[in-house]
């Protein structure tokens, strides 16, 4: 497992609140040069600590600003990894978890309305292998939303 110390973690939190710094911009906020500094980014990102980098893009602005937070209990666990397929396949699906207890899966839709929604959950979510179950909570605001993970 890899060691992040209190430079790397430094680094990290930086990063999460501005993932667009070039790397001798970076290295003055963590109080480095720039060379220590690509080096141990390097590493962060070969031990796959960062797993990537991307926009944040506003839902409403591009047509997706209906969210519903989807629970799914499955009657057949043989059904699992074709749910999950399925579900991998649908753009809507933003995250997918799954979980112990009941329900089985926690998952984030994002549509452009109701209507939207009513006919992917009808017509494609509904009918993925296993499905028994449903229930649509319509998230009504966002109150803590792409949080950086604490360092």
């Amino acid at each position: 497992m890899f060691a992040v110390d209190a430079i790397d973690r430094n680094i990290l939190a930086v990063l999460q609140e501005d993932g667009r710094l070039t790397v001798t911009e970076l290295a003055q906020r963590v109080g480095l040069s720039a060379a220590p500094c690509h080096r141990r980014l390097r590493e962060l990102e070969r031990a796959g600590v960062i797993r990537g980098y991307r926009a944040v893009v506003d839902g409403a602005a591009v047509g997706h600003g209906f969210e519903v937070l989807l629970a799914v209990t499955m009657d057949r666990e043989e059904s699992v990894a074709g749910f999950e397929a399925g579900l991998a396949e649908i753009a809507e699906v933003v995250q997918a978890e799954r979980l112990f207890g009941e329900p089985d899966y926690f998952v984030r839709v994002v549509t452009a309305d109701i209507a939207a929604f009513q006919k992917l959950r009808d017509e494609r979510l509904a009918r993925l292998p296993g499905v028994q179950r449903l229930t649509s909570t319509i998230v009504m605001k966002k109150v803590v939303d792409n949080r950086p993970l604490p360092t």
